[in-house]
Order: C-alpha cells, then structure tokens, then sequence
C-alpha cells in the first residue's frame, strides 16, 4: 500500500531484515495499528545468501525479490530516502521535500558499505580478479574467479570491525579452497586470510573447530593487517600492519570484505553515538536520548554480531517493547545479544556459530542434533534449505521461528 499522508503512529525507517520483520511482528500483535515503512529500495534482498552464490550453491536471482512482494499490505510504504531526523518535534525529513510526523519510531536503515574506503576498489571491483560476496552485483564473478583459477594466489581480507556478518569473509575463504581441493588444485595455490581483527573469530569457542580447516586448506593467516589499496591493472594488494607499516602483495585473485559504517544522514543526526551508529540500551533496544524511539538490525551499536539471525531475535522484542510504551502491552523484553553465524568451512558441513553479548554461548538445538562447535552436515542443511524459508516466509512474515519474548 502506498498513501499520501504526513503522520503515521509508527514510522519505520528501513525495509530491509529488521523492518520488515519488526512491522510483521507489531501487526501480529497489534493488527489495527498504523504503520508507515520508509524506504527506497525496488528489491529485497535475501544477503545472507551471497556468499552461497559465491561458493557455487545458489543462482543469484533466489536471493532477490520485489520490494513490493514482501511489504506488508497492512503498511503504508514511502518509497523515498530519509534525508534528516527532527526527533524533538518526532518529525522525519523526505528527500522529497515533504516531513513525516510519527508518535514512535524504529529506525534500522542498514549499515553502508564503504568501498571507497579502500583506495582504487571501487574502480576496480568486479574485474581483474577483484571480487566481493557483499555485493549483489559481484558474488556471483567470486564463483567464476574460483572455478577459472588453477593455480597463483589467492587474499581473502577483513577490515576493521564492525561489519555485518563478522564471519562471512572467512566463509568465502573456506568454500572456495574446498572447492579447489575437491578439483586437486589447492596444492598450486597458495591462500591468504588478511584481516584487521587480532584473532580469527571473536568467539574463542568456535576458534578450534575453524583452525582445523585453517590448517587444512594451507591457509596463511595475518591478523591486524588492514587492507589500503587494491591496483586492480598491477594486481597488488597493499595492507598495513599493526606498526604502520605497508606490506604489497600481489594475487590472482582477492575476496575483499569494504570498511563499513552507518548511513550519512544517522550518523549526523542527534540518534548517534561518537562512532555514527544509533545509540541504544543493549537490552530494550530503546534510544538513550528518545524515549519513542527504537533501533534494531546493523545500524545500532548493542555490542553483538550484525547478521540476519540476530535482527529475527531482536524485532519481536521492539515489536513488545514499542506497545507496552504506547500502553498495549505489559512488562519490558530484553533482548540477550543472539546472533548466529553458520560458517561454510566445506561445501556439506557448517559450524554453527550461535552467541550473545560477552561471547555467551547460545545453542538453538540439543547439543547430540548440531553441535555448534563442531562441523555439521544437519547444519548445512539448516543453512541451504531451511533458513532462507525462514527468512522468506516466517521472519518477514511476523512468524516468529525460534524467538519468544519474554517480558519482565
């Protein structure tokens, strides 16, 4: 649906992961309630399924749909840009020219992906054997760059934290050496994992499990050494190391991870931190400054990981704690920090990552049905064919699999 109107009782800016499902969630439980969802986009994509694209078990087109296909009908959709927050007077200023007021507001537009973060990227990403599975538009030249490389170099790189999906460019490491080791070509390859993090994973409990195939996939690994330049006409890739100093190195192919950050107009907005993202109570999701306003998804600064899992955890609870602060609901949801990273370590067999806040492990499933810690073939297929299911027809859908609110 979308109306002209200049106030909406919930406006909520982004239709991405969080906004869908936190406009699904209220409906559920408040089905008369107005709700107007901001955002410009002609697509909805399923990201999480990228890096399947670039490791050659997804097409791409699976993990697009119509804006329009997965927007509730019950909404008002405002397909236009936020340009500026006017929280004081709870006013939303549109790149068309026009306000919108709102009595609360969810704010969780996504994070931006930085590719000119890195000198020369951008210019030349998608060529020259420079790829990335954080783009729509190159996962699926990942799966060419492996399939066509027989020998030569190969970087895989991560930059500083934080980024959505902490695990992901290690994951595109993972899948594309099983894939050359499955093809007898890994012994003529050499593979580098170059990242600005001081370990290989933030949870030291799933470190083991991944170093296995660390070691056995030959894979060099370089901590707190950030990617600067990529030529891509020269192929030689600069990074600099905890000291300052700059190392070149030169590769056939490299998967780079861009630098991320909040959007342009929150991070100059009165909902942001020092470092740009929304500021909230990790538990309730709720701004520190504005007692109407919530914020889920990658933009807000809760200390847990940005994955898709993570916004299926946290919408139910806004979606609580947005009615009990306009008096249709009781008692407050916290929200315990869930995330979930299945890594991809071989084309069959995932670890299943699942934590919350201060490394806390936060299993879904008996430990004798996937345990977490160690490589899965039921995990992989949880990750193939069941979450995208979940994604489409239950997360977006108000259909809350696996997440129950527990007001206190």
């Amino acid at each position: 649906m979308n109306k002209s109107k200049n106030h909406t009782e919930v406006a909520i800016v982004g239709g991405g992961a969080a906004g869908i499902a936190t406009a699904s969630s209220l409906l559920k439980r408040e089905p008369s309630l107005d709700i107007t969802i901001i955002d410009p986009a002609e697509m909805h994509y399923y990201q999480p399924g990228w890096t399947m694209v670039g490791g050659g078990i997804f097409n791409l087109p699976q993990t697009g749909r119509p804006m329009a296909s997965v927007m509730p009908r019950a909404v008002t959709w405002k397909k236009e840009s936020v340009e500026a927050f006017e929280p004081d007077q709870n006013r939303i200023c549109l790149s068309s020219g026009q306000t919108l007021s709102y009595d609360r507001m969810v704010v969780c537009p996504g994070l931006t992906l930085n590719w000119s973060g890195v000198e020369g990227l951008a210019e030349t990403l998608g060529r020259n054997g420079v790829t990335s599975n954080y783009s729509y538009k190159t996962a699926s030249y990942t799966w060419e760059l492996v399939q066509s490389l027989r020998s030569g170099r190969a970087l895989f790189t991560q930059p500083p934290m934080p980024i959505k999906c902490a695990g992901a460019p290690q994951k595109a490491m993972y899948l594309s050496s099983n894939y050359w080791l499955r093809q007898g070509l890994l012994k003529d390859i050499d593979v580098s994992f170059y990242t600005s993090t001081p370990g290989l994973f933030g949870v030291a409990a799933y470190v083991p499990a991944l170093m296995k195939y660390v070691e056995k996939y030959r894979a060099a690994l370089h901590f707190q050494h950030t990617l600067t330049k990529v030529d891509g006409d020269t192929k030689i890739a600069t990074f600099r190391d905890e000291s300052g100093n700059h190392h070149e190195v030169g590769f056939d192919m490299i998967h780079v991870c861009p630098p991320q950050r909040a959007p342009d107009f929150i991070r100059e907005s009165a909902l942001a931190d020092e470092g740009g993202w929304v500021d909230v109570d990790q538990h309730t999701l709720k701004s520190k400054r504005f007692d109407n306003i919530w914020s889920l998804g990658d933009v807000m600064n809760a200390p847990n990981a940005k994955t898709a899992a993570a916004a299926r955890a946290q919408a139910p609870v806004v979606a609580h704690n947005l009615l009990q602060h306009a008096g249709k609901a009781d008692g407050i949801s916290h929200y315990n920090g869930y995330g979930s990273c299945p890594l991809t370590v071989e084309r069959g067999k995932i670890v299943l990552a699942e934590f919350g806040y201060g490394g806390a492990l936060l299993p879904s499933f008996p430990k004798w049905l996937i345990d977490g810690q160690e490589p899965s073939s039921l995990a992989w297929l949880l990750k193939a064919n069941v979450l995208p299911a979940v994604y489409w027809e239950a997360m977006l859908k108000g259909r809350e699999w696996m997440v129950s609110p527990e007001p206190q």
